[in-house]
């Protein structure tokens, strides 16, 4: 069996062991290890430690931080099937999923370090003996909540953007799925990182928030999570007058138009739901299909579901790993209860597999009321909605229907049905004729209740900078 890591705290560039609660594994319900809990004199540490790791990095000539910064995901890459092999085991993913996680991961870092060279300025022009200069210096110590359904890249993600900018960070990583974070940090601690730059903690998320957010030192929040804490996040980060950068849930939905393949179409969307058990924010979940293409596609998206090997993700056989608890496990039974009881047609799946293990199909739920739980309530979890529309308008409008904007997807060959998608879906990411949401170059985040700034791309790192303006009288 692979080797789990023991998991510890790092504050100030020191390991420290804690005791804390126990990792599970959501293939066997085994425990794993432990994952230690920060007490209020370690988070007292790590304030003071990215207070004076602030002070050193931004100092730090930004090709120097680049240098670190790319080591770090150099080492990374090396450690790529030891760190898989733990995600997996604390996260159910397929061990292959893990392993491209990882490497986006590294993409992400590569690209920010990089892009963290032309953080540039401006001078405006203006009256002879005036000089106006635009400045962009880094914002300071960063608070970061990330979350379990990503545990590498999503910090990767927060801990890019922060250094890259020139910023500190304190890292309050997933109690479920610690081991991503942990190693992440272990290869930033390995490429050079000075002291105090980099913080891990783990504990009670209500509490570390509470404490650190209103904390003078904390001067910019990030948070990937649900809507509901994080717009309780974003109240507190509001009153103490700290930007956020707020990425949290969606329900996207996907619109077929009826001049593409419905077969090849439907077995692409099962694909491409099942990724991670669609445990992902941006998991392709509300389909609405032309009337004309409409069984083809429902049938096919069907019938690759029901092929789709379940498992334990170390297996390189399995293509649908376990859901990530038993939390997810009643909230799939209760949603396709809901729906079922409402008429909804089940074309694959709707039970859980077993009963040890947190094993739940690919399921595709066919002909949903707009009052079924399901179509209103972000599933997350491997549950596909397929629905007919008659035209594009009306696709458009229930996709549209919902509080969340965070990603989208449409197939169509018109390059007109494109346009009008393009300025018509309520979404920050939507894309077309793929299921790829963001790559590291382009910005991520949502609009709506799925909340504000961005991750990735020049627009995710200006997000921890401020603007600073000089005004010189030179005469």
């Amino acid at each position: 069996m692979a080797e789990y890591p023991l998991i510890e705290l790092y504050i100030d560039g020191q390991w420290k062991r804690a005791s804390g609660q126990p990792i599970i594994n959501p293939a066997d319900e085994s425990v794993l290890g432990t994952v230690p809990t920060a007490t209020r004199a370690d988070l007292d540490n790590a304030l003071a430690a990215a207070e004076k790791g602030f002070a050193i990095w931004r100092s730090t000539a930004p090709a120097k931080r680049a240098q670190i910064i790319l080591k770090a995901a150099s080492l990374i890459r090396e450690r790529v099937d030891v760190m898989a092999s733990a995600m997996t085991l604390e996260q159910g993913k397929p061990i292959e999923q893990a392993r491209l996680e990882i490497l986006r991961g590294c993409d992400i870092i590569e690209w920010d370090a990089t892009e963290g060279l032309r953080l540039y300025g401006r001078v405006i022009p203006s009256e002879p003996g005036m000089r106006h200069t635009v400045l962009r210096q880094p914002i300071g110590p960063v608070a970061a909540f990330s979350p379990w359904n990503f545990p590498m890249s999503s910090p990767a993600r927060k801990v890019a953007g922060a250094l890259s900018a020139g910023c500190s960070i304190i890292l309050k990583a997933s109690e479920e799925t610690p081991a991503g974070a942990f190693q992440l940090v272990r290869a930033f601690h390995d490429a050079g990182l000075p002291a105090g730059v980099l913080n891990l903690v783990f504990g009670n998320p209500a509490e570390i928030s509470e404490y650190l957010i209103p904390q003078s030192r904390i001067r910019l929040v990030t948070f990937t999570g649900s809507i509901p804490v994080g717009k309780h996040l974003a109240e507190m980060a509001g009153r103490h007058m700290k930007p956020a950068i707020m990425e949290l849930g969606g329900h996207a939905p996907v619109i077929v138009c009826d001049d593409v393949d419905p077969v090849a179409t439907g077995a692409a969307s099962a694909i491409g739901k099942s990724r991670n058990a669609g445990q992902v924010c941006v998991a392709p979940t509300r389909f609405f299909v032309q009337e004309k293409i409409y069984e083809q596609f429902a049938q096919s998206f069907a019938e690759r579901a029901s092929q789709l090997k379940v498992g334990n993700g170390l297996d390189p056989s399995t293509q649908l790993g376990p859901l990530a608890n038993a939390r997810r496990i009643d909230a799939m039974e209760t949603l396709v209860a809901d729906a079922k009881a409402k008429g909804a047609r089940v074309l694959a799946g709707g039970q859980r597999i077993g009963n040890r293990g947190y094993f739940f199909p690919l399921t595709v739920l066919a002909d949903l009321p707009d009052d079924a739980r399901a179509m209103n309530e972000e599933p997350f979890g491997p549950l596909a909605l397929v629905n007919p529309v008659k035209t594009l308008d009306e696709a458009i409008e229930r996709a549209n229907a919902l509080p969340y904007g965070l990603a989208a997807y449409a197939f169509t060959r018109s390059a007109s049905n494109a346009e009008r998608l393009a300025e018509s879906v309520e979404v920050g990411n939507l894309s077309i004729n793929h299921f790829v949401a963001s790559v590291a170059e382009t910005p991520f985040g949502g609009v709506k209740d799925s909340g504000y700034g961005r991750e990735g791309g020049t627009e995710g790192l200006q997000c921890y900078t401020v603007v600073k303006n000089v005004s010189h009288k030179t005469l």
